[in-house]
């Protein structure tokens, strides 16, 4: 079930949490627990620079329809899943 970018968000910050509080010495070997809490990190990175591109294309002017095809979904999956983010709503 495809997820809201806020709820996407919003569980990145959750893991990223819990990594941080984390204690590696219960572990033998923490680097590929450091691994994943690297790349959860980056992906909600990510996906935040995505959301900031969605919306300086809308601001823009770019369609929904265009956005969903530079995404690799169709307009309407975009502004579902975009739409609430700052900007994005016109």
């Amino acid at each position: 079930m495809p997820r809201s970018l806020q709820e996407i968000l919003e569980h990145a910050d959750e893991l990223e949490r819990r990594f941080a509080m984390h204690d590696p010495t219960v572990v033998r070997d923490a680097a590929p627990l450091h691994a994943i809490r690297d790349a959860v990190t980056e992906r909600a990175a990510t996906e935040r620079r995505v959301a900031d591109a969605v919306t300086a294309a809308r601001d823009a002017g770019v369609s929904w329809s265009a956005i969903g095809g530079m995404l690799g979904t169709s307009g309407e999956a975009a502004r579902k899943r975009y739409g609430g983010h700052p900007a994005t709503t016109a």
